[in-house]
């Protein structure tokens, strides 16, 4: 029996990281620019993405958040106020010097107004938000000042990869301050439950929330939150992340405020952000080897209506009877969205229409015919199931069994990941064991979630990354807390932590 062919190749086995260039590709999601590092998401791509805002930022100004936005430039004296935010950030700075392009003898464009102080192309905007809220904030009856804004970032990577490592992203930023430690501890948690909650229902990727080692925090912050998700090549990838940031940056901002006692004292901050990497999880967590999976609660379209044209003379009827379904479905709200139909009215053939829409992820595929329209019944395909299954549907029962279809595939999809992610996820007590789970098979996937007793002691952590490419992903906020004896050392360990190899 020959081998089975699927729409993408390679395949996840025979090479995840192609296969995964391969998935964006044949969906049309982004492209390669010709700046180095940079992409182009194409329509296809950024409607995810205006999905994910349009959610995400409802559920922001639930809890009271408004959106402003801020310059994309920062005096790097800005930067230099807040020494852990700058060490961790010099590497990956974009920096203008100059302002103004004049030709050169031989007509070359060159720069030539040099700038009184470097500008710093914002890779996050702590300092440069920071400097404005302590214009903002005179009194307690300032707070919190609760900000979020839309916006791209720059960090200057070596090594990159659509979605999930770009020099340019795209990304929301929340940043608030409040009257005590206790009013932005409580928000950082807040908003990572956010991220959660989003993550779960919307994007169907079963995420661990937990905090981060002190090696892993974000530069100048007291505590960072995150979470993350196991992919299908058994790495993890880091979700949304909420960071309490204690005074450090009001304190080098200058963003006090004077009290209920008429005292002045400095305000307590956060910060959180999830990127456009989003994308790319999403993708990695639930596409297979005929292309691209989306959850329905994101999808770009949740159906696409294939007229089948087999005879030339029928083909405006049955336009008009394929847009006439659509105008009805269109009416259900699914979510709090309308539900979205494409009629595919290219002059294709079916198969080449059918798997074109595989490729692109749309949840639900409905073909039809004349002969679908004389009966009265079509057969609809969900993208979660193998391509050639349908199941047949009245036309009467369409607006009531179209959104349960697509929540019975969002539910699916969700629990066929954390079936996934249980089953690569292993308690190890003894270093043999670990460095066997994580040992390189060369192009074979390996690996894992891997939950051990850890000392708590930062060279530990530093020697594991040197040798094995392994991070501790997260401290889990959830699960059993029982203290043992870290599998490097011997040592007392209060709780176990999570290590995976990482993106």
């Amino acid at each position: 029996m020959g081998k089975q062919r699927t729409a993408i190749t390679p395949t996840r086995s025979e090479d995840y990281s192609e296969w995964y260039q391969s998935v964006i590709k044949a969906a049309d999601l982004a492209e390669h620019s010709s700046v180095r590092g940079c992409m182009v998401i194409k329509p296809w791509g950024y409607a995810i993405w205006e999905n994910i805002q349009k959610i995400l930022d409802a559920k922001f100004k639930e809890t009271g958040h408004q959106n402003a936005y801020f310059p994309l430039f920062i005096p790097l004296s800005y930067l230099e106020k807040e020494a852990q935010h700058i060490e961790g950030f010099a590497k990956e700075c974009a920096i203008v010097t100059h302002h103004r392009l004049e030709k050169d003898s031989e007509g070359k464009l060159v720069p030539a107004g040099k700038l009184e102080e470097p500008l710093i192309v914002r890779p996050t905007s702590e300092m440069i938000i920071g400097h404005t809220f302590a214009k903002w904030v005179e009194s307690y009856r300032d707070l919190p000042l609760l900000i979020n804004q839309w916006c791209n970032v720059v960090r200057w990577e070596m090594r990159t990869r659509m979605f999930l490592r770009t020099t340019e992203f795209l990304w929301q930023e929340g940043h608030t301050v409040h009257a005590t430690k206790e009013e932005a501890e409580q928000e950082a948690r807040q908003m990572l439950q956010v991220y959660m909650d989003f993550t779960h229902n919307v994007l169907a990727i079963p995420f661990i929330a937990g905090e981060k080692t002190a090696s892993e925090r974000f530069p100048g912050a007291l505590t960072t939150y995150t979470i993350e998700g196991l992919m299908q090549d058994r790495k993890a990838i880091q979700g949304g992340t909420s960071h309490f940031l204690g005074q450090n940056f009001s304190k080098a901002c200058g963003i006090a405020f004077q009290n209920v006692q008429g005292e002045r004292e400095f305000g307590w901050t956060t910060s959180w952000g999830l990127t456009t990497r989003m994308i790319g999880g999403m993708i990695m967590t639930h596409s297979d080897d005929d292309g691209l999976i989306l959850p329905p609660r994101i999808a770009t379209a949740h159906l696409v209506i294939i007229p089948i044209i087999h005879n030339p003379e029928t083909k405006d009827e049955l336009l008009a009877q394929c847009e006439d379904i659509a105008r009805e479905l269109r009416t259900v709200l699914y979510h709090g969205r309308e539900l979205q139909v494409i009629v595919d009215k290219r002059d294709l053939r079916g198969g080449e229409k059918s798997w074109s829409w595989i490729k692109k992820g749309v949840p639900l595929r409905l073909e039809l015919g004349p002969r679908e329209l004389e009966v009265g019944q079509f057969g609809v395909s969900r993208r979660d199931k193998p391509h050639k299954e349908t199941l047949p549907l009245a036309r009467s029962s369409l607006k009531e069994k179209i959104p349960s279809l697509l929540d019975a595939m969002q539910d699916n999809l969700y629990q066929k990941a954390l079936a996934f992610r249980n089953q690569h996820t292993v308690k190890l007590d003894t270093k043999s064991d670990f460095y066997a789970f994580f040992a390189d098979t060369g192009n074979a996937i390996s690996g894992g979630f891997a939950l051990c007793h850890w000392n708590e002691d930062p060279a530990i952590e530093a020697k594991i990354k040197e040798e094995l490419g392994v991070t501790i992903r997260c401290i889990p906020l959830e699960g059993e807390k029982e203290p043992g004896l870290c599998l490097f050392t011997g040592k007392k360990s209060p709780q176990r932590v999570l290590f995976a190899k990482a993106y």
